[in-house]
Parts: structure tokens; sequence; C-alpha cells
């Protein structure tokens, strides 16, 4: 291979368990789950709504630790777009024509 190393995509796969969660997502989802069960013991499950109110942890939960495409999961897609929202960007051209935008400005001085 003259000295080239091919490193495979899904390298960072391995460090995950079933190549899907981290150690994190599973106790955010094993604790929403617990607090569902939890509610479900302690409440009267009779009516529809209180039934609803204490599957929601378990659901909020395992919609958090869903997986999305270009991110690890629905929770680090938040974080992500909290970060962009709240924090100052700052973009740095650098194109193609980053050399011509440099000259102009030189120019100009």
């Amino acid at each position: 291979m003259n000295g080239n190393f091919l490193i495979p995509a899904n390298s960072k796969k391995s460090l995950k368990i079933l190549g899907i969660f981290y150690p994190f997502d599973l106790i955010l989802f094993a604790s929403g789950v617990g607090v569902s069960i939890i509610l479900m013991m302690v409440l009267q499950v009779s009516d529809f709504k209180i039934a609803i109110l204490s599957i929601l942890p378990g659901c909020v939960c395992g919609l958090l630790v869903f997986p999305v495409p270009n991110y690890h999961n629905v929770l680090t897609a938040i974080k992500e777009m909290w970060t962009f929202i709240s924090q100052r960007q700052r973009f740095v051209w650098k194109g193609w024509c980053v050399l011509d935008e440099i000259k102009k400005l030189e120019k100009q001085k």
C-alpha cells in the first residue's frame, strides 16, 4: 500500500454498545424507563391521562437517545442547535479565492 493507511469510516462504532449507544445513552434511557415504571406502580393508572403521564418520562428519554443522521442522537442534535443559537459565531473565509480577497484588502490599505 506504499505507506498509505486506510481508516474505516465506522471506526468509532467499536466504542459504542451495539454500535449505536454510548453508556450515557443507555443510563439515560434506563432511568427514564425506571421513572415510568415507578410512576405506573405509584399512580392509579385507571385514567388515560394519568397513564400517558406515567409513560411520558420513558418516551421522552427514548426519543432523546433515538439515532439521527449526521448526529449521534436527538440529544446531541439539540445540544448542537443550542450551541449554535446561544454562542457568537465567527466564520473565517478560507475559500478558493481567499488570496484574492487578501490582495484586495492589502490594496485598500
